[in-house]
């Protein structure tokens, strides 16, 4: 035994075990994440229960079925629910979404299972999905043109499809007629009012000035009265349609159709359609803008911005962490001055990332970007431009934040290069500059993009920072649009780490966010993998690519 401990191989077996371990509780947690957050877009059926209260009423509920949670009966006895003729000690109970927002306090309830008195799931409940207060559940009556019925009892599904799609397509031409060329007006609008002020402030607004910047918003107005009217008219096509719903109450009401975005019978649907509108949705999660309080809709802003603002932080921290590094190892002193600077580097990495948001929010965000306003936009103040939290601050927060891992990473892969190649190059003539750019730095090319993925899989994820430095809950506008100069990066942004937050723990109904909180973690994590396998890639490209200058 004391043979087989000294020769190393228990310690191998250990090491093989924590490693296997590891790798376990990370694919299981993927697993875990993957299941419950896909799970969200697969079609759930359509209930429809009676349910007996406790004074012996029954009223019925029509809704998906989320979640599903086992409860002491002793929990509930003690809440002043009483259960006759139940006397298991648990029982299960059901949270329904409900919608109907307009017509119902909540949208979610708990169903005790006990008190179900009848459950069934009929082929026409119809499921329409909606931008404005949620989803709403019942049975399809009749579709409406200008207040006049145009379908009957065999073809009102077919007619209701065919109608929402119209009026999908309709709000998506007015969507883009806004953001795009009534949004474009706007902007030079604000920026023709920016000219006024600016030459107002330095004394050269003269007669001439006023009147050409008056002729240009007069032309721009003129402009968007067209824009409006359009605009206006495609409104008036898409509210042209209704439909008419019965809902859990038993009562028939009247939707608008401009509001609608899809319907859905999930009880009448085959395997195949199911598959069919569970990529459909997946779509719509990651193209999509978010609706009703980040609660239902997509989250394209939140991925794109995650993205623009991991990609900027790497332009920043990759070239100082490189310069930092060959400085240290290449040119400075063997000396405690040097042994300081690489202890503080260190130390740096273990600051709590709130701490460089508190730095970033007053160095950056107050004085730095307080000074840019102060001399490049006094135009706009009192209203700051970059003088308050925004995309690029977030991103040299985060740069700062990574920095050490980018130097320690650089530095180790110099420190592997042998001192003779350094030698042979000066021996042929070449100068220390010429031995860098075209030896060193090239070898140890592939430790540096290793520091950039431990960087980008750090500040992908970090959240805190960037609650003070420019994230927000929902974002008007992305950091990039058809406006010069196309890239605002004094904008706030979205951010998928924040976004589930927010969905999780500051959504009216938690237990319902739930799902949503899932699904949008997996795709954190999927985008943390695939910025991480494309600078993968990169390093082992250029680890091919310059492999012989190491013989």
């Amino acid at each position: 035994m004391k043979q087989w401990f000294n020769s190393g191989k228990p310690w191998i077996w250990l090491t093989a075990g924590s490693v296997s371990i590891s790798l376990i509780a990370v694919i299981g947690l993927l697993i875990l994440i993957g299941w419950r957050g896909l799970s969200f877009f697969w079609p759930a059926q359509i209930h429809e229960m009676d349910v007996r209260a406790n004074d012996g009423s029954i009223s019925t509920i029509i809704g998906e079925v989320y979640d599903t949670e086992t409860i002491p009966l002793e929990r509930l006895q003690e809440s002043g629910v009483q259960l006759d003729n139940f006397n298991e000690p648990t029982l299960d109970r059901w949270l329904i979404k409900i919608g109907n927002r307009e017509y119902v306090p909540l949208d979610f309830t708990w169903v005790l299972k006990p008190q179900i008195v009848r459950d069934e799931t009929p082929s026409d409940l119809a499921k329409l999905e909606r931008s404005k207060d949620g989803n709403f559940y019942g049975y399809v009556v009749d579709v409406l043109e200008n207040g006049e019925s145009v379908a009957n009892s065999e073809n009102v599904h077919q007619i209701l499809e065919e109608r929402i799609e119209r009026v999908v397509e309709i709000n998506e031409q007015a969507a883009d007629l806004q953001d795009t060329e009534i949004g474009a007006i706007n902007y030079q609008l604000n920026q023709l009012r920016l000219e006024r002020r600016a030459l107002d402030l330095e004394g050269q607004l003269t007669a001439e000035e006023e009147a050409r910047i008056s002729a240009a918003e007069q032309q721009l107005r003129e402009d968007y009265q067209v824009l409006e009217q359009e605009l206006f008219e495609l409104r008036d096509q898409a509210s042209r349609d209704e439909v008419v719903m019965r809902d859990m109450r038993g009562v028939e009401v009247t939707l608008p159709m401009y509001r609608m975005l899809a319907v859905y019978f999930p009880n009448d649907m085959n395997l195949v359609e199911k598959l069919g509108h569970f990529f459909v949705q997946i779509g719509k999660f990651v193209s999509e803008d978010p609706r009703e309080a980040n609660t239902e809709g997509g989250v394209f802003p939140a991925i794109f911005g995650t993205v623009f603002m991991v990609l900027l932080m790497s332009v920043i921290v990759t070239p100082f962490g490189v310069v930092a590094a060959i400085y240290l190892h290449e040119y400075a002193g063997k000396n405690a001055v040097t042994r300081l600077i690489r202890i503080a580097v260190i130390n740096l990495a273990g600051v709590p990332s709130i701490v460089y948001g508190v730095f970033g929010l007053g160095f950056f965000v107050y004085m730095v970007g307080g000074s840019l306003d102060q001399i490049f936009y006094p135009e706009a103040l009192p209203s700051p431009t970059f003088g308050t939290p925004g995309v690029m601050w977030a991103a040299i927060t985060l740069a700062i934040l990574t920095l050490p891992v980018v130097i320690v990473s650089t530095e180790e892969g110099l420190s592997r290069i042998p001192s003779t190649l350094r030698e042979g190059s000066l021996a042929l003539g070449a100068t220390k500059a010429e031995t860098l750019w075209r030896i060193i730095i090239p070898m140890a090319s592939p430790a540096i993009m290793t520091g950039l993925i431990l960087a980008v899989a750090r500040a992908a994820g970090e959240v805190a920072p960037l609650m003070l430095v420019g994230v927000v809950k929902s974002a008007p506008m992305l950091p990039v649009d058809g406006n010069f100069p196309y890239f605002h990066l004094d904008r706030k942004f979205m951010h998928l780490g924040f976004h589930i937050y927010d969905v999780g723990f500051q959504s009216p109904n938690v237990e319902a966010a739930r799902p949503l909180v899932y699904a949008t973690s997996f795709l954190l994590v999927t985008v943390i993998i695939g910025l991480n396998l494309t600078a993968i890639g990169v390093r082992n490209h250029l680890r091919e690519k310059y492999r012989s200058l190491e013989h």
